[in-house]
């Protein structure tokens, strides 16, 4: 255990290929790489000596220059950016080191190294995704004629398929990776235009130096990194909000994943579970508690993300020209949101990928209320039997009581009831009264998500 970690994701909740894109060295190195490509512009157009250039490039990455010693500049001068452009020049030989950011300002190398960064998170987080999509769309198959209670407002409603259920969030986590392709253009654009985006400082080249930047990067990091349309000192902040949005999108919809296994674990209805190891614990008290902890833990974390967005929000609103009351907090809430979400993800795709069931519990909630939950079924039927819909509603809701207090299946009610004598035999309430019977289109229904979502991701 180290006693240096103060965050929970430096240790606890994370992976390893999205936390990895947040270290101080990761960012270090996009910075330097954006400096190395702002001299390799001017180069090409001339501003400065090819020699030059390939020296910045050469040095430009973390063999050369230290974390450790940009934070001893920084230290001293108070400016992080500053700090890494001084690391860089004491580092380069001959007269290279004073061509380093020409004509850029802080954020012209911030915000497009903040494009790179959030654009291979979104490619990580994709991934991620693609496991959960897949695990889902294998128990949606699999599970698309297993039969269970369908509950509203906490209350049986009617018989559904886990196969529904599992289709359903398929189709959602679907949704969130064409959120990804759509948002990904948006968010992958840099800028070179300096301190107020009017591009002074580079001339009348600055739209070919901005363009050239964006092109070297683009092929470096091997992204669709593209110069932005207009800016003031930084990227506007609407992109970043709209990429935060979808990462509290995606954990609202994990949320409702786990949320609903929690509630399909509690002893009384005991139906589906989360795995659970040979040596596990589940209460440091109570021996016999199978807790569905992994379940919990997601719906704590998705709490902090949808907590960033309005954060994220705020930052749109940055005064004039620019202001810094983005600065300080987007240290925090990309890291957060973006490694606290993979996290997610990963535990959410070996829940569902270990998910246990338990249908002697799915049967014996099915028989819970004697037949009562399928009165829609029997409602339905007796309007061909010439009772109107609304009388039938009206039969059935009354029988619905009178089997509850009394405790009785509702077939004894029905079959006692004078207004529904020679209405139905006695098998053909049976029939009516088996919810495998009674689950309309639901398996096709599943088949059609299934074999959609096999097609378009090639599962």
């Amino acid at each position: 255990m180290s006693e240096s970690r103060i965050h929970p994701i430096e240790g606890r909740y994370r992976t390893k290929d999205m936390a990895a894109l947040f270290t101080d060295g990761s960012k270090l190195y996009r910075w330097l790489r954006v400096e190395s490509a702002l001299s390799q512009a001017h180069a090409e157009l001339g501003h400065l000596p090819k020699e030059a250039s390939q020296e910045i490039s050469r040095k430009a990455n973390l063999e050369y220059v230290k974390v450790d010693r940009v934070k001893k500049i920084e230290a001293d001068i108070h400016h992080d950016l500053m700090a890494m452009v001084r690391g860089l020049t004491e580092q380069c030989e001959g007269n290279a080191g004073k061509y380093i950011h020409l004509g850029a300002t802080s954020y012209d190398i911030e915000d497009t190294a903040t494009a790179i960064q959030l654009s291979q998170a979104l490619i990580v987080l994709e991934s991620s995704l693609m496991r959960v999509l897949k695990a889902l769309v294998m128990q949606a198959e699999n599970n698309k004629a297993r039969v269970c209670v369908g509950r509203t407002h906490g209350q049986q409603a009617l018989p559904t398929t886990y196969g529904m259920r599992f289709a359903i969030w398929a189709s959602e986590i679907s949704r969130h990776l064409e959120r990804i392709v759509q948002i990904k253009p948006r968010i992958a654009v840099g800028k070179m235009s300096g301190a107020v985006g009017a591009m002074a400082s580079f001339g009348k080249e600055g739209i070919k130096i901005q363009q050239l930047v964006m092109d070297i990067l683009a092929q470096e990091f091997n992204l669709p990194l593209k110069p932005v349309l207009i800016a003031n000192q930084v990227v506007q902040r609407d992109r970043h909000a709209e990429v935060l949005n979808l990462t509290a999108l995606v954990s609202g919809t994990v949320d409702k994943i786990a949320r609903e296994m929690r509630i399909l674990q509690r002893t009384e209805i005991g139906e589906m579970f989360e795995p659970f190891t040979k040596n596990q614990v589940g209460s440091s008290t109570m021996p016999h508690k199978r807790n569905p902890h992994k379940a919990e833990r997601l719906c704590s974390i998705a709490r902090v993300l949808k907590s960033n967005i309005i954060i994220g929000i705020d930052n749109i609103g940055l005064e004039d020209e620019r202001d810094l009351t983005n600065s300080a907090n987007e240290r925090m809430i990309y890291a957060e949101n973006f490694i606290l979400l993979d996290y997610m993800l990963t535990q959410l795709a070996q829940i569902l990928e270990g998910q246990e069931f338990n249908d002697i519990a799915i049967q014996r909630n099915l028989d819970f209320t004697h037949g009562a939950f399928l009165a829609e079924k029997i409602m339905v039927e007796l309007v061909s039997k010439g009772i109107g819909r609304q009388d039938g509603h009206e039969i059935l809701r009354q029988t619905a009581i009178e089997a509850r207090k009394r405790n009785l299946p509702m077939k004894d009610i029905l079959i006692g009831d004078p207004r529904l004598v020679g209405k139905f035999t006695e098998k053909q309430l049976d029939e009516m009264l088996e919810p495998k019977n009674y689950i309309g289109l639901a398996i096709p229904q599943v088949e059609t998500v299934v074999t959609k979502l096999k097609k378009q991701y090639s599962l």
